[in-house]
């Protein structure tokens, strides 16, 4: 990609979109979406019978050329007999995303609604149904992770307000109620950090058996 042509961008969570807007056929738009979805070259063999399935190699390897012709030029490279595509993808953003969550960081409101749409909802190609089941699971997981960091944060500062005023009855009961609420609407526990802190400080309760 030259300096002077605009940066190429694919985006396949939520529905499947290019900038800038070109116009795409049919097997031009599901080799596009199918590279953006492998994040890595793959073998023009690997492709064509990964897309047409239920076709001889040879036709498979005919509408793969097709479909070739038809994604605009600089969109789709060829190396050594690999395709990749030339462009960014929001599946690789939504990923980083995912890791920072369930890593412990909190997320902007942007970061959260790129979470909150599954990859390519709609489409049933065998190609697709994995990486879609993988992303879902992955998207429900940081997105717990994230409600949890980020109410935690919020928690944690209140106990604080209330350590501060020598209240450790509110501070305790405060941390019981955050840790109910976890339990009921995500099914999880709190971050360790804070059992860990409160733990020091008396203030946790013994865990529930």
């Amino acid at each position: 990609m030259t300096q002077s042509e605009p940066m190429r961008r694919v985006g396949i969570v939520g529905r499947l979109g290019v900038f800038p807007m070109v116009h795409l056929t049919l097997p031009a738009r599901r080799l596009v979406a199918y590279l953006a979805l492998q994040e890595h070259p793959v073998a023009r063999e690997a492709a064509a019978a990964d897309l047409w399935l239920d076709v001889p190699d040879a036709q498979a390897r005919a509408n793969l050329r097709r479909a070739l012709w038809q994604v605009p030029r600089g969109w789709v490279l060829n190396s050594d007999d690999d395709l990749v595509l030339d462009a960014e993808t929001d599946l690789a953003d939504a990923r980083r995303v995912a890791m920072s969550a369930l890593e412990g960081g909190a997320l902007t409101l942007r970061e959260i609604e790129l979470l909150s749409s599954d990859i390519l909802p709609g489409w049933h190609d065998e190609w697709v149904l994995p990486a879609q089941d993988a992303f879902h699971l992955l998207r429900v997981q940081a997105l717990e992770a994230a409600c949890r960091t980020m109410a935690a944060s919020g928690v944690a500062a209140l106990i604080d307000a209330w350590l501060a005023e020598s209240n450790r009855y509110q501070a305790k009961q405060c941390y019981v109620a955050f840790r109910q609420r976890l339990r009921e609407e995500l099914g999880v526990a709190p971050e360790p950090a804070m059992t860990s802190r409160l733990a020091a400080l008396g203030l946790e309760e013994a865990p529930h058996r």
